[in-house]
């Protein structure tokens, strides 16, 4: 055990003070796959509740010996932390750049003289710390004590592992009250895990010497409990448009606001300094709970041009004890017409809401000249992972203004987002209908106008190559083309000795990710695949993989390789040379718009391959809706010959086909079977669905709303949390965190209710279309009230969790997804456990990156904390009616 000497001292107000010790301890390192820290103890191989002895020795395969002890290492300026174990790539090679580390240091809290000016509550934390999988903060503990935790003492926090900017920090509540006469020392543990992904290969990175540093940094401050509730403005989380020509480009504002103590609901907004017809409003009364940060959604209107550099608001909120007038200015760029003038290369910034009322930018840069006939397609640019485009504009920056067609650069919610999955596609298309409704609104735009439903050309670097690659293949029909460059194909991880049938269904929620599954959809969209052929991020070998796949499917397929010598994983070059220019001019003249009477397929065959329905869309007109069985493949094989059109499915329950790309005078033949088909006349929609009934295929509807816990985060509007009692602190806390959770690494709006309100809510139809998280125990009302209706496999009954019929076991923690109460295509996620510690193991499960192993429900209990994955007592996929499907199930 070292002492720790206290040297970088942070001081929050003229009274009380915080610092955090630049020594740490250090134990490991341990192997760990990517994501099995949200299955593993972030204290691993620690159990914390029992005294710590800094003279053992544990088991470990990365070090000389196969046994690793407790090291020291010094903390640098401003809290960063490296951490490097120089054996390692000896010892282990490419897979040794995957490791897990714990991390140990100390912050002190000093009382001041006097506590008059603040409440008697205790004051919280603000904690940052970036690069970190987790932390948590005990009362200090002797060598020969253990910290004596109660069920509800440890709480992990999410650290922001990606080091994203513009993220609230972390309120922590103290485990226990601080002294008010003398100093007060904490134990702060950090689970650091290295990620090839997060630090790069040493051999291209820092040093270039090959020995992996983990480096992580942690601030923390301090923020006493005032007196009376407090709120304050949250400048990082503003949003706001550009204006041309005096008008807004979007109706989307944005205001964030933090509340340090107490509930706060936004109750009006005033623009200050501006003509009579130039308004804002609120979009929905939103209310804050206390430490949560929230984005106030503002709708701009105005029949008049508003020329002013800055937008004054005032902001009118209040509390059960207090009210508030926040004075907020917004910074406003304005620009003249893009015909006009000369366009600046960092875009046009553009807003809308996101989900309903959740204020998003987005980047554009409009096309030299106006249409000629038809819109043109535009091309939509995906960023690579860790790109903040509204800061950073090299991207926008990097992309040639085109003669014709718009250029939309979403943000993907954030700098990582999904990778591109769940809502950053969302995203995706939002800001492409968004840019749509913002060229019709004004006469002066609508010779630049999109066709409503437009095709895209879509392109990516990096990250976004591989989110390029998906978008392509999950919706071929939007898709006119597609210019992947330096894209990866698939995530991939794996987890200790588990059982193979179990290890195969939680390696279900990965299916809808892998790209190299999909790219039967693109045999018939053009495409050009750009690597550098000296990228040392991502493998010249996943484009050549990919390319070689999609020629596997078609040899004839209209797919272009470019391999740049010498180049590495960026330049600047990639989308600006002569190459891309050709592909983008011969297919950026075709017509946008979305035209299944003129399919690009007229005869021959193809295959659609789908995983989750719910987030795929149709190839030449066809489309599956739900599947036989959830969780694995299903293929729609359609080969149309000129009087017939034969379909073979493959694990195909229900799809779809456009009566435009069905003509009248062909037979259907599905699976050998002739089928009837209604008269065009009398398809809904112009659409005309089958459904397997027994073993033939007859006209009928049906869809598919689960595969994956991740589906969660593809919400129709802000999501409600409801915890069982607001006066249980513990449940309010872990509302907050998810809540927190959301903002960084999604920037999803979220509103905690208790369960009274959220049965209020139901019996008046009022719960809305937003995705539901329901947390805690089964004390909760509401959670009981919709289990009752026993729309899935678990049910509750005399104060119990069964599944199946089988009681969960009291140390069991679960994470399961459930049918929402109001919106058939929503869904909700019950997080539920019997005590704190079992709720943690469920909380750090809660979906909020790629690659982490989690299909519909699974259950957890106390052995995952040391074995991983290996320890989850059962997981599985539900059936295309959220019903038990016995074809991936293990319990």
């Amino acid at each position: 055990m070292v002492d720790h000497e206290v040297q970088r001292v942070f001081d929050a107000s003229d009274q009380w003070r915080v610092s955090v010790s630049d020594v740490w301890d250090v134990l490991g390192p341990f192997p760990i796959h990517a994501r099995e820290q949200q299955f593993l103890s972030p204290a691993f191989p620690l159990n914390l509740s029992e005294p710590i002895n800094f003279n053992a020795k544990w088991p470990s395969s990365y070090a000389d010996n196969g046994n690793v002890g407790w090291t020291t290492a010094q903390g640098g300026k401003n809290g960063v932390l490296d951490v490097s174990f120089p054996g390692i790539r000896e010892t282990e090679g490419w897979a040794g750049l995957q490791h897990h580390a714990v991390l140990r240091t100390s912050v002190t809290l000093y009382p001041p003289t006097s506590l008059d000016s603040w409440s008697s509550k205790p004051p919280h934390l603000l904690v940052d710390l970036a690069q970190g999988s987790f932390f948590t903060i005990l009362p200090r503990a002797s060598q020969d004590e253990s910290f004596n935790l109660g069920h509800d003492a440890l709480r992990w926090y999410s650290g922001n592992i990606y080091a994203m900017t513009s993220s609230p920090s972390q309120p922590v509540r103290l485990p226990v009250a601080p002294s008010t006469t003398s100093p007060t020392t904490y134990d702060v543990f950090v689970s650091g895990d290295y990620e090839i992904r997060l630090f790069g290969d040493p051999l291209y990175n820092g040093n270039r010497d090959g020995i992996p540093v983990l480096s992580i940094t942690l601030s923390i401050s301090i923020e006493p409990e005032p007196l009376v509730d407090t709120v304050v403005h949250m400048a990082s989380h503003d949003v706001s448009c550009d204006f041309v020509d005096g008008w807004s480009f979007g109706n989307a504002l944005g205001v964030g606001i933090r509340s340090v103590s107490g509930w706060w609901t936004v109750k009006d907004i005033v623009l200050a300094v501006a003509p009579a017809d130039v308004n804002v409003s609120i979009v929905d009364e939103i209310r804050v709970a206390p430490m949560q940060t929230r984005i106030i959604p503002i709708r701009f209107s105005q029949s008049v041009p508003f020329y002013e550099k800055e937008l004054r608001l005032a902001l009118h909120l209040v509390s059960e004890t207090a009210s508030e007038i926040l004075q907020v200015v917004l910074p406003v760029n304005q620009h003249k017409h893009w015909a006009d003038s000369e366009l600046s290369t960092d875009g046009i910034k553009a807003t809308y809401f996101f989900a309903t009322s959740m204020p998003t930018a987005f980047l554009v840069k409009p096309p030299e000249k106006e249409n000629e006939g038809t819109p043109r397609p535009p091309v939509l640019a995906l960023h690579g992972a860790g790109v903040d485009i509204l800061s950073a504009p090299f991207w926008i920056q990097a992309l040639p203004r085109q003669a014709s067609s718009w250029i939309i650069a979403p943000t993907g919610r954030t700098a990582w987002g999904l990778d591109w999955h769940g809502p950053s596609i969302q995203d995706t298309w939002g800001t492409v209908d968004a840019l749509y409704y913002i060229l019709v609104s004004r006469d002066a735009w609508h010779g630049y106008a999109l066709a409503d439903q437009t095709r895209v050309l879509v392109l990516g670097h990096s990250n976004g190559g591989q989110g390029a690659w998906y978008l392509a293949s999950r919706y071929p029909d939007r898709v006119i083309a597609a210019i992947p460059a330096a894209a990866y194909i698939k995530s991939q991880a794996s987890a200790h000795f588990i059982d193979p049938a179990l290890r195969a269904i939680l390696e279900t929620s990965f299916t809808p990710d892998d790209n190299d599954l999909f790219l039967s959809n693109l045999v018939d969209t053009p495409i050009l695949a750009i690597h550098g052929g000296n990228d040392e991020n991502v493998p010249v070998w996943h484009t050549r993989e990919a390319v070689a796949i999609v020629k596997t499917w078609n040899p004839r397929a209209n797919i272009t390789y470019h391999e740049d010598p010498h180049q590495p994983h960026w330049y600047p070059s990639a989308f600006d040379n002569d190459h891309v220019r050709n592909f983008m001019d011969s297919v950026l003249s075709q017509d946008s718009s979305l035209n299944l009477a003129s399919p690009k397929f007229e005869a021959g065959s193809f295959t659609l391959t789908v995983s989750m329905p719910a987030e795929s869309g149709s190839l030449h007109g066809w489309q599956i809706h739900s599947l036989l069985i959830p969780g694995r493949l299903a293929r729609l094989t359609v080969q149309i010959r000129d009087s017939a059109v034969f379909v073979r499915t493959t694990n195909v329950q229900t799809f779809s086909v456009q009566h435009t790309t069905l003509a009248a005078e062909r037979q259907l033949v599905i699976d050998d079977n002739a089928v009837s088909v209604k008269p065009h006349q009398n398809w809904p929609d112009g659409v005309q669905y089958f459904s397997l009934d027994e073993q033939n295929f007859v006209p009928a509807r049906a869809s598919q709303s689960s595969g994956r816990m991740a589906k969660i985060l593809s919400t129709a509007a802000p999501m409600v949390i409801v915890v069982s009692d607001m006066s249980s602190e513990h449940a309010l806390l872990s509302a907050l965190q998810i809540a927190h959770n959301l903002d960084v690494y999604h920037k999803l709006d979220s509103e905690i209710i208790d369960s009274t309100e959220a049965m209020r809510r139901q019996s008046a139809d009022e719960l809305g279309s937003g995705n539901i998280v329901v947390l805690g125990d089964l004390g909760c009302s509401f959670a009981a009230a919709v289990l009752r209706a026993r729309q899935t496999a678990f049910t509750y009954s005399d104060g119990l969790l069964y599944l199946r019929g089988r009681p969960l076991l009291h140390t069991s923690a679960t994470l399961f997804l459930h049918p929402h109460p109001s919106n058939q295509e929503g869904s909700m996620v019950f997080i539920q456990a019997n005590d704190g510690l079992g709720l943690e193991r469920a909380l750090r499960l809660f979906p909020l990156r790629t690659g982490t192993t989690l299909p519909d429900w699974i259950v957890v209990g106390e052995d995952t904390d040391h074995i991983g994955a290996a320890g989850v007592e059962g997981a599985g996929v539900w059936n295309s009616s959220w019903g038990w499907n016995d074809a991936l199930s293990w319990f």
